[in-house]
């Protein structure tokens, strides 16, 4: 395994495997679960891979792959207007590298990566199950896009655990969104460190304690506000509006970051 991610040979490809790529410059990676037959389910924002429906889009639309003008003659073209979404293996990697997300990782090489979004502390069901989730996701939906609280890698990760935060107030399972967060986080949690060392190498180690420790505790394999949800459950819900997502716009990421 390297610090960074897990790169797999297609011949290695599993049904029930999630899987990743990195876009331009690791800006962001985007997941999905193999399905078998060249087939990959992913979770996207009503068919673009990543968004937030503010001005960061500019920057993440510019970083995500370059679309052929051509439709692809392998994909199955279904209504994206649930988000879920039906791609072959060479259109979800769009010319990128193949990596595999790693589950029941232990402590010790969870903390070793350089960046969230590569692996979980958390176990994966079996991959037919895995596979039943995407599947029927695909034709359900997953409900409403968020960049923080239910993106690409926390639909991934639902489909390999069944697992959901129940507390929609905190972050989602995605390892990226910690990682985002947990950077600028560590560094402001560190300042008030600088009064016990002023040595550069002191701050900084502390500022990469402190950022490790926000990873480790947000895992989904280590948060206790967590419960197991069957996709069928997950669905009723998401109809019947006992879970829902809502997308942030600019007013509701200030608030957030400005709440006590």
């Amino acid at each position: 395994m390297g610090l960074l991610s897990n790169r797999l040979d297609r011949a290695s490809l599993k049904p029930g495997d999630h899987i990743y790529s990195w876009r331009t410059a690791y800006i962001y990676a985007h997941h999905g679960i193999y399905v078998g037959d060249d087939k990959v389910v992913h979770f996207t924002r009503r068919g673009q891979e990543v968004g937030t429906g503010t001005v960061l889009d500019v920057l993440l639309v510019s970083s995500g792959p370059r679309r052929s003008l051509v439709p692809c003659t392998t994909c199955t073209h279904t209504n994206d207007a649930n988000g879920v979404v039906s791609s072959c293996l060479n259109c979800f990697l769009s010319g990128g590298i193949l990596y595999r997300f790693e589950y029941a990782v232990t402590p010790a090489v969870f903390l070793a990566k350089a960046r969230g979004g590569t692996c979980t502390l958390a176990v994966s069901d079996p991959n037919e199950i895995v596979v039943h989730r995407a599947k029927y996701l695909l034709d359900n939906g997953f409900g409403c896009y968020n960049v923080f609280k239910n993106n690409c890698e926390d639909f991934a990760i639902y489909c390999k655990t069944g697992l959901l935060v129940v507390d929609q107030r905190t972050m989602g399972q995605s390892g990226q969104a910690v990682s985002i967060i947990g950077g600028p986080l560590a560094a402001v949690l560190s300042t008030p460190l600088r009064l016990v060392t002023t040595n550069v190498y002191g701050m900084v180690a502390t500022a990469v304690s402190v950022y490790c420790a926000s990873r480790y505790a947000a895992d989904i394999g280590m948060r206790r506000d967590v419960m197991k949800v069957d996709a069928e459950d997950l669905t009723r819900r998401i109809a019947t509006g006992a879970l829902t997502v809502a997308e942030p716009g600019i007013p509701a990421l200030v608030a957030s970051i400005n709440a006590p």
